[in-house]
């Protein structure tokens, strides 16, 4: 079954991890054989993988984050060197679409097309389609510089990931947006960009949503009532969500599925792919059908097999989740939307179509 995956980190993967993307999984394991950092040789994403999942569209990003922090991947000291990073993350899409990797989609008439090209040829030969989007507004540098953005192809930004941005708090940092965030948002909202809600404290979500008038998701975001932490989502936050028309894509990563999970010592025995399963249907719940959930892996997000659930070993197997679906008495028609169908219903609403 055709599937969308709404967060992947894939030119971060690329530059920051040195992992070339075209490499089947098992041979990128082999090259990362006895490096001693933490999650090396244990990935689960590539582009033949992404292949075998049947992944047709991704939304991937740009990553880099303005912080004197001491994470060496992701911090950079100014805004000024965030943009330059992520420009360079930028340019590697660029190369892999020149060398028929993958495919920009920029709007609808572009995704459409792609989806028929992929339907008619079971996507062989088919260059993978993505959405270009940024986790953390650092490298624009200042609201002025979105329209830039806009003609490079970046539709979906997330103002903040872990810590505080120029633009608002985000995961671990509670607090509201800056003036200059207040500012994105309405940059980001006349040029027609999405806003993506994950990572945002709760008080800059509740801010944001109010300001920001535009088409909302949550790219990879899973629930507080089923596992705690500001990283979820609140019930309340879902049901606005659902009543805005959003997507909310579940993410595959452990601690997210498993309450008081402690990374480096949990084992992933305890999580199996059931636990995404139990954030999907809850989402369902609260929305009474299945119009809202979705999928945002995350699985290239700075870990691999030892942070994901069990039965899962590439994102090839995305293709279990239908089954387990319809173990629960999803209909065939719910299991295509949650696959697929929702993030196509959005990005063509979005995009005014």
């Amino acid at each position: 079954m055709l599937a969308v995956d709404a967060h992947l980190d894939l030119s971060w993967n690329a530059l920051n991890w040195n992992r070339d993307l075209t490499l089947n999984v098992s041979e990128i394991r082999e090259l990362e054989r006895g490096m001693q950092e933490a999650n090396r040789g244990t990935n689960t994403v590539s582009f033949p993988e992404l292949r075998k999942g049947e992944v047709a569209i991704s939304l991937a990003t740009v990553l880099a984050r303005a912080s004197d922090g001491q994470e060496a991947r992701l911090d950079y000291r100014n805004q000024q060197i965030a943009y330059a990073m992520a420009q360079g993350q930028l340019a590697y899409y660029r190369l892999m679409e020149r060398e028929g990797h993958l495919r920009m989609l920029r709007d609808w008439s572009s995704l459409e097309a792609h989806l028929r090209e992929w339907e008619q040829t079971g996507g062989n030969g088919v260059p993978l389609g993505f959405i270009l989007s940024m986790e953390g507004a650092d490298p624009i540098v200042s609201p002025n510089q979105v329209i830039e953005w806009w003609d490079n192809g970046l539709r979906v930004v997330g103002p903040v990931h872990y810590g505080i941005s120029a633009y608002a708090h985000g995961t671990g940092s509670p607090g509201g947006l800056t003036p200059k965030g207040r500012d994105l948002l309405k940059a980001m909202s006349e040029v027609g960009m999405i806003l993506d809600v994950t990572h945002l404290a709760d008080g800059s979500f509740w801010e944001a949503v109010e300001l920001f008038q535009g088409p909302l998701l949550a790219s990879h975001h899973n629930c507080r009532s089923l596992v705690p932490g500001d990283r979820q989502l609140t019930d309340e936050q879902i049901n606005l969500l659902i009543q805005r028309d959003s997507v909310i894509g579940a993410a595959f990563d452990a601690w997210m599925l498993y309450p008081g999970w402690v990374a480096g010592q949990t084992s992933n025995t305890v999580v199996s792919l059931e636990a995404v399963v139990d954030h999907i249907d809850h989402v369902c719940q609260l929305a009474g059908n299945a119009c809202h959930s979705a999928l945002g892996t995350d699985l290239d997000g700075g870990f691999g097999t030892e942070q994901s659930p069990y039965d899962l070993r590439t994102i090839a197997d995305l293709q279990k989740i239908p089954g387990l679906l319809r173990k629960r008495g999803y209909r065939e028609s719910d299991v295509e939307a949650i696959m697929h169908g929702n993030w196509y219903r959005f990005f063509r609403k979005a995009w005014g179509n």
